[in-house]
Order: structure tokens, then sequence, then C-alpha cells
């Protein structure tokens, strides 16, 4: 089964340490990720980082346990799935924080997955549906972002 990726970007007026920081802390991510419903870190961990767990259920009711394979603040940070819904395979996403200027960032998000059968007959949508949803979060993040006091 061959993988399907997609990517979104956005530009947001902030340091990508400032946007770095904001997306990977987790006491903050419900503030701005309106697509889940239930954010946190695993097994006592404190702060996002390599090897790092954390379990996040979408609005949908679905969950799933990531683990940090790549920490390099500012810059980037990708995921894995360890356990999730049934429906995927494998599922990895990475987040890019390029630097424009001193206060500008240009976030780029990549997802790759694969399905299982059947559920790979409805991959066109389950991959619109899923870019919609990392869009709708860029643009939410850039609004919190750029709107601390909101």
């Amino acid at each position: 089964m061959s993988n399907i990726k997609f990517t979104c970007t956005i530009v947001i007026k902030c340091s990508n340490t400032a946007a770095f920081d904001y997306t990977q802390d987790y006491t903050k991510r419900l503030q701005w990720d309106t697509f889940l419903k239930k954010a946190e870190l695993t097994d006592g961990a404190m702060e996002a980082g390599k090897g790092v767990k954390a379990y996040c259920v979408a609005r949908n009711g679905l969950g799933m346990v990531t683990e940090y394979v790549s920490f390099n603040r500012p810059r980037v940070t990708a995921i894995k799935m360890i356990s999730g819904p049934y429906m995927f395979r494998s599922f990895m996403g990475s987040w890019t924080f390029k630097e424009l200027t001193t206060a500008s960032t240009e976030i780029y998000f990549l997802y790759s997955f694969s399905l299982r059968f059947p559920f790979n007959l409805a991959a066109p949508f389950i991959k619109s549906n899923l870019q919609n949803n990392v869009q709708q979060r860029l643009n939410d993040l850039k609004y919190h972002l750029e709107h601390p006091s909101n």
C-alpha cells in the first residue's frame, strides 16, 4: 500500500522560535488547535521532545498515540503514530518552521499516511478531509499567534 502525502503552509507574523514553542506547548494546544478536543503528553513527560509520546483525540472522537521522532527547536519536529484508529496502517507528520524574517515564519505541515482496506477505497475523501482540517488548524494558529490577547 502506497503512502498518501500532502502539505499545507501558512505565513505567520512571529519568529520561528515563538511559533515552534507555542505549537509544542501542550498546555496551550487546545487554545488554538480546534481539530482536537484532547491533547496531552504521556508517561509523565512535562514537555515535548524526541522520544516523548503524546495522546491526542480529534473532535470526531478518533484518538492517536504518537511519538516524537525528531525535535529540532526551532526548525522542525516530526511524529509517527504508535497506535491509533484502525483505518491507518501508518501515519507520520512533520512541522517545519522556516524563518523568513525575525518577525515572519512560514510553517509547513507534511502528513504521510497509509490506509487499511476498506478505508483505502475512500482515500481521496480522507486525504481531502485531513487536508482541510490541517489548513484550518494553521489558520487558527495564525490567528492566535497574531492576536494573542483574543
